[in-house]
This record gives C-alpha cells, structure tokens and sequence, in this order.
C-alpha cells in the first residue's frame, strides 16, 4: 500500500469526530482503528496531533483516552461540556468510558 496522504487522513479524522453524538466520546485509537482500516496506517498519537492542530471546529471534548481522560490543559472547558451535554462521567471526573463510549462506523 502506498503512503496516506496527510490531508486526506486529516478529514477522516475530524469527519469522525463530528459523528459522534451528544453525550458520548470515542478515543483517539478507536478513530486511528477506522480511519487506518480505510486508509491503511495512522495511529492514536497521529489522531491526537491532528486534533491538537485542526480540531478547535469539531466536538474535541468528545474524544479522550481510553481511560476516559483527557490532557489537563482540556479538562476544565471539556467537564463543562461533559456536564452540559449529560455526559457520564465518574466520582473522579473523567468520563466513564463503559457507559460513554461510542464506536465510529468502519
């Protein structure tokens, strides 16, 4: 297979992220799962640095790690969301990913 154009790579991404609805997340590896078995590569950390440099438009507190947390840069803004939207989250304040998760269509 051919190398993954960086752009095209970069829509399936937050074309991913739009999808998912009010009141779940998905995490980073669940989109690189997708998104690479369209595309053929790309991983969570790839997912995470295209969000970190074009996610500001799309829902990016819907997407976490996959313990449910996020980096504290995001939290305060993201819990608000969390709340806003009824998102389930733990006593600890991170999302509770068993009841949260939502997985992207292949």
């Amino acid at each position: 297979m051919g190398r993954i154009d960086p752009e095209e790579y970069a829509e399936m991404v937050l074309t991913c992220v739009e999808q998912v609805p009010r009141g779940r997340v998905t995490t980073y590896g669940a989109i690189a799962e997708v998104v690479g078995a369209r595309l053929g590569g790309g991983g969570p950390r790839q997912v995470g640095a295209i969000m970190a440099s074009y996610g500001g438009p799309v829902p990016w507190w819907r997407v976490v790690r996959a313990d449910g947390s996020l980096p504290p840069s995001h939290q305060g803004e993201a819990r608000q969301r969390y709340l806003e939207e009824g998102t389930p989250l733990r006593p600890t304040g991170s999302v509770d990913i068993r009841r949260a998760f939502w997985r992207p269509a292949v």
